[in-house]
């Protein structure tokens, strides 16, 4: 940076010839014979009473009653009359004191108008010049407090240190130009060549370092350390730069705090913000709140806000994007207009630009993310390809590698989910879940590595490594619905037994007499699988199989395993049928021989009946037949009399 010189102009005013030529025209009165008769002549070594010392021609000419004064050079102390305890060493030094006591004045001119000051001290030619009644300064070198008149406890080391401080009070000015144009501004501190150099009004400014706050006009609460630290701020507050060139074009920011070479180099009107590092927040103009440590962290903000980058080069490229928080080398370094990110870790979320709303923690974690948004990644290389993929959720080493677009996923472990690409809606938890999956969505693989481009598809566990499952909420809890099948693959479904799921349908016919084989037993479990030895009922697997191999199922060693109870019931079904058929067919055969014998019953009943009628004819008949045998046994008796010769009758007279 090039080295802001205002001294030359100073050096070549026509004020500074003035100041010269003043002296001169007082001296020339001082030698009239009027003037010189206030003293006695001078014993030797310049000795006068009340303690009090001249050397010099006009040294102490116009004391009256001011004790321990000293006064070398040529008119020095010249006005004091009653001022005390003053020590004056060059020409013109407290030329114009009076009254004023305690001051010091070494070097031409120094405290030259200085009338009721008092403890002053003023070291260098012009020093102090101008001061009338200010007190307990100190000013070493050139023009160093040059223009003070009433301002007091100020301390001013160098050329033209506090130069055109006139009221200002309580400022410390250490270097050439320091406070330089000063002049109602109090408890100002300025360390180094033309610190806070243009600094007017401003007060409780702290400046260590050339050029550092040089600009500072009526800004206020402000330390800058370093070589041109906050060297434009013109009236920005509270803001704290540390190093060179931090926050170096800052004018009307306020409570920013720059630590490192350019820190917030290019802050203008930004407030609040905090950068810690090399350039870090190099480019911010108008950004606001963002906090940066590490060497270029946030280096190209300009106006994003509510941003943190921790780490080198984190959020490097970020230029509007708020509310981002960057952690570890270069995370967030891409990052441009992209919002509300969170980024942890070297190269975390390097590449993204203008995606919102993403979480990355671990090396690399989200590197490659552009716009996707909503992410959540948690491990090393993390979501490591994800560029446009959206509300996935990554933990793990490698989670989520491969995800390019993929959206809605969410994996746990150790390169879960790891060759996914496009695929969305998948969980997985666990070492390597999901490994195999790629393209398919819908997915949820736990503790299994899935199948490449499967979808809708639920894993849990891995056939080598789990032997049993346990499922609380399911034992002693009655429910309706569909029973559940398992096949030798471990795939959980209900049977099916629609037609479209079936080939080769044919009648069982014989097939089913089998299991007029099988041999019903009863049973208890071993201690490891029942301890409790509940009596059971079935079938022994190894039996069945010898009636029919396909009633049986078998484990992953091919061993016989458990009877497949279902085609059994199936398959008693149809005997049961066959069996039911023959019966219906024997019912309708007795029913048909009921009604015949009812028939033949009936008919039996009516020939009986006729037969009874006959019998009642018969003897009807028969009783006929006898009255007509009587009848006609009658008939013969009487044609037998008939045939008789007639008896003789003879009448009775009695009748």
């Amino acid at each position: 940076m090039k080295t802001l010189n205002l001294r030359s102009s100073i050096d070549r005013s026509p004020l500074r010839r003035a100041f010269f030529l003043i002296p001169l025209l007082l001296a020339c009165f001082a030698l009239s014979p009027t003037a010189r008769a206030l003293l006695p002549p001078p014993p030797p070594d310049g000795g006068y009473p009340n303690n009090n010392t001249a050397e010099g021609t006009g040294a102490l000419f116009s004391l009256t009653t001011g004790v321990n004064n000293a006064a070398t050079g040529w008119q020095a102390l010249f006005s004091n009359t009653t001022g005390s305890v003053n020590t004056a060493n060059g020409a013109f030094a407290l030329y114009s004191n009076t009254t004023g006591g305690g001051n010091t004045a070494t070097g031409a001119s120094a405290l030259y108008h200085n009338t009721t000051g008092d403890d002053n001290t003023a070291h260098g030619p012009a020093a102090l010049y101008n001061n009338l009644s200010g007190s307990d300064n100190t000013a070493t070198g050139y023009h160093a407090l040059y223009s003070n008149q009433t301002g007091f406890s100020n301390t001013a080391n160098g050329v033209n240190a506090l130069y055109g401080n006139t009221s200002g009070s309580f400022n410390t000015a250490n270097g050439a130009d320091a406070l330089q144009h000063n002049t109602t501004g109090h408890d100002n501190t300025a360390t180094g060549l033309q610190a806070l150099s243009s600094n007017t009004i401003g007060f409780n400014n702290t400046a260590n370092g050339s050029a550092a706050l040089f600009k500072n006009t009526t800004g206020f609460f402000n330390t800058a350390t370093g070589y041109a630290a906050l060297l434009r701020n013109v009236n920005g507050i509270s803001n704290t730069a540390n190093g060179n060139s931090a926050l170096n074009n800052n004018t009307s920011g306020s409570n920013n705090t720059a630590t490192g070479y350019q820190a917030l180099f290019s802050n203008q009107s930004g407030h609040d913000n905090t950068a810690n590092g090399l350039n870090a927040l190099y480019l911010n103009t108008t950004g606001y709140t963002n906090t940066a440590n590490g060497v270029q962290a946030l280096y190209s903000n300009t106006t994003g806000y509510y941003n943190t980058a921790n780490g080198v080069n984190a959020l490097y490229h970020n230029t509007g994007g708020a509310g981002n928080t960057a952690t570890g080398l270069a995370a967030l370094a891409s990052n441009d207009i992209g919002h509300d990110n969170t980024a942890n870790g070297l190269n975390a979320l390097y590449s993204n630009t203008t995606g919102t709303n993403n979480t990355a923690t671990g090396v690399q974690a989200l590197y490659s993310n552009t716009t996707g948004g909503a992410n959540a990644a948690n491990g090393v290389n993390a979501l490591y390809h994800n560029t446009g993929g959206a509300r996935n959720t990554a933990n793990g080493l490698a989670a989520l590698v491969s995800n390019t677009t993929g959206v809605n996923n969410t994996a746990n472990g150790y390169n879960a989910l790891y060759n996914n690409t496009i695929g969305a809606n998948n969980v997985a938890l666990g070492f390597q879940a999901g490994l195999n999956l790629t393209s398919g969505s819908n997915n949820i693989d736990i503790g299994n590595g899935g199948v490449a481009a499967e979808a809708s598809t639920i894993r849990i566990g891995t056939a080598a490594n789990q032997t049993r499952t346990f499922i609380a909420g399911i034992s002693g809890t009655a429910v309706t619905g569909t029973a559940v099948v398992i096949n030798g693959s471990g795939q959980l479904g209900v049977a099916a037994s629609a037609e479209r799921f079936k080939d080769a349908i044919n009648p069982m016919d014989k097939t089913s007499e089998a299991i007029l084989a099988l041999k019903p037993v009863t049973f208890r479990y071993k201690d490891n699988i029942d301890p409790a030895g509940t009596p059971q009922f079935g079938l022994v697997a190894e039996e069945v199989e010898k009636v029919n191999r396909d009633l049986v199922t078998r484990d992953a060693e091919g061993k016989v395993y458990t009877v497949r109870y279902e085609a059994v019931n199936a398959m008693l079904l149809n005997e049961f049928l066959k069996e039911h058929r023959t019966v219906q067919e024997l019912k309708s055969t007795v029913t048909k021989q009921e009604a015949m014998i009812s028939q033949l019953e009936s008919t039996v009943e009516k020939q009986e009946t006729k037969d009874t009628e006959r019998q009642k004819e018969i003897k009807a008949l028969a009783a006929t037949v006898k009255e007509q045998a009587s009848q006609i046994q009658e008939v013969s008796a009487q044609l037998e009399m008939s045939r008789r010769p007639a008896p003789q009758i003879v009448e009775s007279d009695s009748r």
